[in-house]
């Protein structure tokens, strides 16, 4: 299909609440899962919300089925498209991990998360999605979740002092990877 412009930080786009998916398999929703896929397998990415490609839906992709250049070290997670997504955590407790973001090119970030949760929503078809998961799984999920209410992984640090550019936080990792 097509690989599309990734919105920067910066356009307010990417601040806005996206729309509820009102129609389910349409050619319109397939070709925008495709394009997406595309676009995320293009910047080496663990996941892509429509809003990151200036489309106002509650659409997000995520998972591959091999190691990402982004985040080699951790555990694969299914490939999976989730429209109108809702995320209830399980419990109280939350961990760290560093993130990055297409949108934040070149920069990472010490993130608090729920450390599990559950997540329901719809598949392209319109049948159900209803998974509880933990780790680096519920982190990938509520980072792309975040895009649809208009947040960027920086706005849910708490100490600045673990933010900076992966070149110099991670000196082993190719900077290049995470643009």
């Amino acid at each position: 299909m097509t690989v599309r412009e990734i919105l920067k930080m910066g356009d307010p786009r990417l601040l806005r609440v996206a729309q509820p998916v009102a129609a389910f398999d349409t050619d319109e929703i397939h070709r925008l899962v495709a394009d997406m896929f595309d676009t995320m397998r293009a910047a080496s990415g663990a996941g892509l919300a429509a809003p990151q490609i200036g489309v106002d839906l509650q659409l997000v992709i995520f998972g591959t089925d091999a190691p990402n250049p982004r985040y080699p070290d951790a555990p694969l997670v299914p490939r999976t498209v989730l429209l109108n997504p809702r995320i209830t955590p399980i419990g109280d407790e939350e961990e760290e991990g560093w993130e990055g973001c297409l949108s934040v090119p070149g920069l990472r970030g010490l993130v608090p998360r729920w450390k599990a949760i559950r997540y329901t929503g719809f598949d392209p078809y319109g049948d159900p999605i209803d998974r509880t998961v933990d780790g680096f799984h519920a982190r990938v999920v509520q980072h792309e979740c975040d895009h649809l209410v208009g947040k960027l992984y920086p706005m849910r640090m708490r100490d600045f002092t673990k933010f900076g550019f992966t070149e110099v936080l991670f000196p082993g990792m190719d900077a290049g990877a995470d643009d």
